[in-house]
């Protein structure tokens, strides 16, 4: 992985759990919708981002989120290398086939791979 996109992604998973200890979920699902787009094509790290989302979930009782998140953290498992909507913010409160647009930033990381 290029240098810029992981240090993008570590970074967004460190500003979330700096938002999360702060008990500032808004902030949270920001930089964790963020890293769920520069993951999708990463098994594992796209795996990591929906457990984040779903534990975040679980913290301020959202069932909707809780439940949507279950089937995204295994499917990101399977079908991570196969097909991913682009620019999917990954939340349950989105269809989880729903393409969406990448900001010019992102997509400036995305190219890296």
């Amino acid at each position: 992985m290029k240098e810029r996109l992981h240090g993008a992604i570590l970074e967004g998973f460190g500003e979330a759990c700096l938002a999360r200890r702060s008990r500032d979920y808004a902030h949270a699902y920001h930089w964790l919708e963020r890293t769920h787009i520069l993951t999708q094509r990463r098994p594992l790290l796209h795996a990591k981002s929906h457990a984040f989302m779903l534990y975040v979930g679980i913290r301020t009782r959202d069932p909707r989120e809780v439940v949507g998140q279950i089937p995204r953290v295994f499917a990101a498992l399977l079908f991570s290398t196969i097909w991913v909507p682009s620019g999917n913010t990954g939340r349950a409160r989105v269809s989880a086939f729903q393409v969406m647009p990448i900001s010019q930033e992102l997509r400036n990381l995305l190219s890296e791979e």
